[in-house]
């Protein structure tokens, strides 16, 4: 009987870690992209770099300007990044939270409430700083391609 019992709270607790667990897969597709992203930002900046070097007059001034908003970029998507992680970390102390609270019967329900409203918080703030970073490859693409196209 006392197996039974814990059997059951043992199902009860992996019902409730499901929805955390769908939420690490989740970022963790986020964070897929956005390390991707970062890739990009970082292989452009490479080659804007060179040119820079090796350019004079406008062409140089443009990579300067090019660099300048990839670097902004860069930061925004690193912010992105650890932001997301940190989510993940949370995520995680409340799944660990769900199982310890199990084991040693004791309620900590607002322990749990904390971690998860602690992690969703970054989720948010993560995407804020990428759609930054979205909103800043745009700029960069007017000044590449001229305002005046960017306006049409």
């Amino acid at each position: 009987m006392a197996d039974t019992l814990q059997t059951s709270q043992l199902v009860t607790v992996l019902q409730q870690a499901v929805g955390p667990v769908v939420v690490i897969s989740g970022v963790g597709l986020l964070l897929l992209t956005m390390t991707n992203r970062l890739g990009r930002i970082v292989d452009r900046s490479r080659l804007l770099a060179y040119q820079a070097r090796t350019s004079e007059g406008e062409a140089e001034e443009a990579a300067h300007i090019q660099l300048r908003i990839l670097y902004q970029r860069a930061r925004f998507v690193r912010w992105a990044i650890l932001l997301a992680g940190i989510c993940v970390l949370f995520i995680a102390l409340v799944i660990i939270t769900l199982f310890i609270t199990a084991l040693l019967k004791v309620q900590v329900v607002w322990l749990v409430a904390a971690f998860f409203i602690i992690s969703m918080l970054c989720l948010v703030s993560s995407l804020v700083f990428f759609v930054r970073d979205i909103d800043k490859s745009l700029h960069a693409t007017a000044v590449e391609v001229g305002d005046d196209w960017a306006k049409k």
